[in-house]
């Protein structure tokens, strides 16, 4: 199978509508779309490290969550990062594919992976006008919000989690969205969440939700989204017969 034929497939399963309109997904870097591909290193982040390591080991394709291309790059060149990155990949040749929120939004994607990573069973989604089904509805035996606030740093691996609210509640029902869910806190609460597991919600956000009853916790945003990167290894394996590897971009660690 082709980088082409790859997209596609995971086009199928990830369409386009599923993208926020702000979003930028899809081929981010390919210099032969006919290309075959054979080995592909998963990543989380398509970081500068990610796209060296997967050219160093032979990868063909660098398949990961956030986007190489977001902002804009106004130039490539190597004096610039967004530069640095491109010429590296077409060099090795190496293509590049992205599915940022389409891959938030869908099914099994990042925050069913969550929820499964946490043992919580999904009931339904929830989100906004620009995302009617980003999140996710989920249910767990009762807890307090502080057990669950140790369940979710324990079993992400995230070495701490931010809680804002009453660690004493007894909490049935999960609101879910990883990375940064600040502007889903409403929409979680007006779903009838005890509680809300995100990546990063800000102080001020989260301080002002907890006093309308809502604990949140946040376990950071790698770690609330790098579940995932099983999920497209296991689509990787199974749509190209490719071999697959994954590479941790975590950048920032808990000193």
């Amino acid at each position: 199978m082709n980088v082409l034929e790859f997209h596609n497939e995971l086009t199928k399963l990830y369409p386009r509508e599923l993208s926020c309109p702000w979003d930028n997904d899809g081929i981010m870097v390919c210099g032969d779309l006919s290309a075959e591909v054979k080995r592909v290193a998963v990543s989380l982040d398509a970081s500068f490290e990610a796209v060296c390591h997967a050219a160093e080991t032979g990868a063909d394709l660098l398949l990961t969550h956030h986007p190489m291309l977001f902002r804009g790059t106004k130039s490539v060149t190597d004096e610039n990062l967004g530069g640095h990155r491109i010429i590296k990949s077409l060099r090795n040749g190496l293509s590049v594919i992205s599915l940022h929120t389409r891959l938030d939004a869908g099914d099994g994607g990042v925050n069913d992976c969550l929820a499964e990573a946490l043992g919580l069973k999904v009931i339904g989604k929830f989100g906004d006008e620009e995302a009617p089904g980003l999140g996710r509805i989920a249910l767990t035996e009762p807890v307090t919000g502080k057990e669950l606030a140790e369940r979710v740093r324990d079993s992400l691996g995230s070495g701490a989690v931010r809680f804002t609210g009453d660690t004493g509640k007894r909490i049935s029902t999960v609101g879910l969205c990883g990375g940064d869910g600040k502007d889903f806190l409403q929409a979680a609460a007006a779903a009838g969440c005890d509680a809300y597991i995100t990546g990063d919600a800000g102080y001020n956000a989260a301080q002002d939700i907890s006093e309308e009853g809502l604990c949140v916790i946040e376990a950071g945003h790698y770690h609330s989204e790098a579940p995932v990167c099983k999920r497209l290894a296991e689509l990787a394996e199974k749509l190209c017969g490719a071999e697959t590897y994954i590479f941790d971009s975590c950048a920032y660690r808990i000193i």
